[in-house]
């Protein structure tokens, strides 16, 4: 009998040192991931350094520090004039202006197309400004990076709910071919999204489901839930998944939800949740907010 107990003992705490293993490298995981994405925040291709979002006239814009130009970048870190850009049936041309510094991948430039682009958006370069162009909609604006900007100085980190591995469900692939997504972003413009399928799984043996954008080897959401202006953005988060596999599933992990870029800066244009994605449950994972909701 006691060589028997001995034997559960030991077995028992076999299986408590495999589960404790197993949590213990989750939880890293998430960390890791997570301070991966707060290291992309901070790099000049991530969001916390944008400095200006400014919509583009047709014809001619003026760009530059003093206050007479039609679209006025940060005096201290800009000449006064930098240039101009052209808007011209979608596409956009710049022209430095004689004493200004202006360059495309380190060479100086005095004049460039910079829209549309293959590929990469065509960057020009002023002290510590960078610039491009985006697109929404039938409209044009630049994009303004401060690599010594406001928000990316005052940056101290994001908080994130407690880690459990409840809330990594498995969730199962339903295609829905040639469907198309009506997003509307946050300055309340409309625009279409495919959408490869939509992911159903359960909550506390509750279905819900998420539908996705992307493609289905690489699914993307944008959802809400009732954490949202109570612990979490008020605009909803945004998650990414695994493809799921021949039979059609994956796990979709809400340790993993984060916040879109409207929560660091004024200047991004984030999508919202469509209706189908509002979910009626409180999500107490990912990526909490505690600015201005």
């Amino acid at each position: 009998m006691k060589k028997y107990l001995t034997h559960v003992g030991a077995l028992l705490l076999s299986v408590f040192l495999l589960a404790f293993t197993f949590d213990t490298s989750y939880e890293a995981e998430i960390k890791s991931w997570h301070q991966k994405r707060i290291d992309d925040l901070k790099k000049e291709e991530g969001w916390l350094n944008l400095a200006g979002l400014f919509w583009l006239q047709e014809g001619e814009n003026t760009i530059g520090g003093d206050e007479k130009n039609s679209i006025v970048f940060p005096k201290e870190h800009s000449d006064a004039f930098i240039g101009k850009i052209f808007l011209k049936n979608g596409t956009v041309t710049f022209e430095a202006a004689p004493s200004a510094s202006v360059a495309l991948t380190d060479q100086p430039i005095s004049k460039a197309e910079i829209f549309p682009y293959q590929g990469k958006p065509t960057v020009l370069k002023h002290k510590t400004l960078r610039w491009f162009i985006i697109q929404r909609g039938d409209k044009y604006a630049i994009r303004l990076r401060d690599l010594e900007g406001t928000y990316l100085k005052n940056f101290q980190g994001i908080d994130t709910y407690p880690i459990s591995q409840e809330w990594r469900v498995k969730a199962k692939f339903i295609p829905t071919v040639g469907k198309k997504l009506s997003i509307i972003d946050i300055t309340g413009r409309s625009y279409e999204q495919d959408s490869p399928g939509k992911f159903v799984f359960s909550i506390n043996g509750k279905e819900y489901s998420l539908e996705a954008v992307g493609s289905k080897e690489r699914p993307h959401f944008v959802f809400g839930d009732l954490t949202n202006r109570h612990g979490s953005y008020g605009g909803g988060r945004f998650l990414d998944a695994p493809a799921p596999d021949a039979e059609g599933y994956t796990y979709i992990d809400f340790n993993k939800a984060y916040n879109p870029p409207c929560a660091f800066t004024p200047y991004a244009t984030c999508p919202l949740p469509t209706k189908e994605n509002k979910l009626a449950v409180a999500i107490t994972a990912g990526e909490k907010y505690h600015g201005d909701y």
